[in-house]
């Protein structure tokens, strides 16, 4: 399961939603994995920038759940990057990930892992997976990557949906890669069939999916329903109008929680959620121990820069706690320039990359539209997941 929150003086509201997990009751654990980013702090590909409050934020979420043992990792960001241009906003991602990881450890926290949930974009594959985990220094690397992919829609094939395409480019990665968003919609009645591809031929390689999504929302993709849609509104209703079950916190639009109640009875979604579970019981998807996690393959290699494609200098330092993108500067052999807006250890030039790429064309095989990319904005969002991607805990 994904969680993604805005901070705020009541943050402490939603721990009861994350109990500490219990010998007693593994059969029913719950793994997470949370976004250290919130709606007015990520790292985004507009303008590109790593700088103190973002730091700040992220660190108030860490701070917050770091303390249970059922957080599984943390996402550095999610679809920072939207469009095939925006390969200059990779190093920001890569420095935000450096910089939680040096405070996780500073802290004594417990070592969760650091990854980035992608959006699926043909042209950037594989050199986006490829950057955020290549290079020599392990601080800088991310601890995994996932995608979010919707190319699998209706009766599609191993083939057809480019999983094979997904699976041949991650081959040589040395860090674990999942779906963190998978269950295309526009075909209807979901069958989930991909599953049986991801936890089938891809096993050796990928590790797992969470499925799009847990509550039943306006983007029609919920596998539960809390009840019918209210009046946004109504006295103690949602703010989008979908009940949610007891206490939950959702982020408000001041960016602060707020409390609400519901009565309503978490009722599955027909078909969709029997689909997905009779899919399910079919696979035995295997797992590893933290204890016997000790992966021996090198990293991979980081991509070549190239022009109006992968726009990011390989042997560019990453950006400092401060700096923000400068789309008129002019790649150089160090990369494009980056501006200093305050922050400790910030410098004037050595950024990647430049903001002179172009568009690209349609979504090729195995990329998601741009119709498919359902995301909420100003709440949090909850999504399904599959127990277990990878163990390391």
């Amino acid at each position: 399961m994904s969680f993604s929150l805005s901070t705020g003086a009541k943050q402490q509201l939603c721990e009861h939603k994350f109990p500490k997990v219990h010998e007693a009751n593994l059969s029913l654990i719950v793994y997470i994995w949370v976004d250290l980013d919130t709606f007015d702090t990520q790292v985004e590909q507009n303008t590109p920038r790593w700088e103190t409050d973002q730091r700040d934020a992220f660190a108030k979420v860490m701070d917050e759940f770091h303390q249970y043992d059922n957080v599984a990792g943390f996402f550095i960001g999610n679809e920072a990057i939207t469009t095939a241009n925006g390969s200059v906003t990779a190093p920001y991602i890569k420095a935000a990930a450096r910089d939680m990881k040096a405070y996780r450890d500073e802290k004594g926290y417990r070592s969760i892992p650091i990854g980035y949930s992608a959006a699926d974009i043909a042209s950037l594959r594989p050199m986006l997976q490829n950057y955020l985990a290549c290079g020599s220094n392990a601080s800088e690397r991310l601890d995994f990557f996932s995608l979010n992919a919707y190319s699998w829609c209706g009766q599609s094939t191993y083939q057809q949906s480019g999983y094979d395409q997904l699976e041949k480019n991650s081959e040589d990665l040395h860090i674990p890669i999942f779906m963190s968003e998978t269950g295309c919609n526009t075909v209807k009645p979901r069958d989930f069939k991909d599953q049986e591809a991801l936890f089938g031929e891809m096993s050796d390689v990928w590790s797992g999916s969470i499925i799009y999504e847990w509550i039943e929302e306006q983007n029609d993709y919920g596998l539960i329903s809390y009840g019918p849609h209210v009046d946004p509104a109504s006295p103690s209703a949602p703010p989008d109008g979908f009940p949610r079950s007891g206490t939950f916190c959702v982020a408000h639009s001041t960016h602060a929680f707020r409390l609400m109640t519901s009565a309503g009875k978490p009722t599955p979604v027909e078909p969709d959620f029997p689909n997905l579970s009779a899919v399910w019981a079919t696979l035995n998807p295997t797992g590893v121990k933290a204890s016997e996690y000790n992966p021996t393959n090198s990293p991979v290699a980081c991509p070549d820069y190239t022009a109006s494609v992968w726009e990011v200098v390989p042997t560019s330092p990453l950006p400092t706690l401060g700096q923000k993108h400068d789309f008129n500067g002019t790649p150089t052999s160090a990369g494009s320039s980056a501006t200093a807006t305050g922050g400790s250890g910030a410098q004037e030039s050595g950024s990647s990359g430049s903001g002179g790429a172009e568009t690209s064309g349609p979504a090729s095989t195995g990329a998601a539209a741009d119709s498919l990319a359902k995301k909420l904005k100003g709440m949090g969002a909850l999504f399904a997941g599959v127990v277990a991607i990878f163990a390391l805990l």
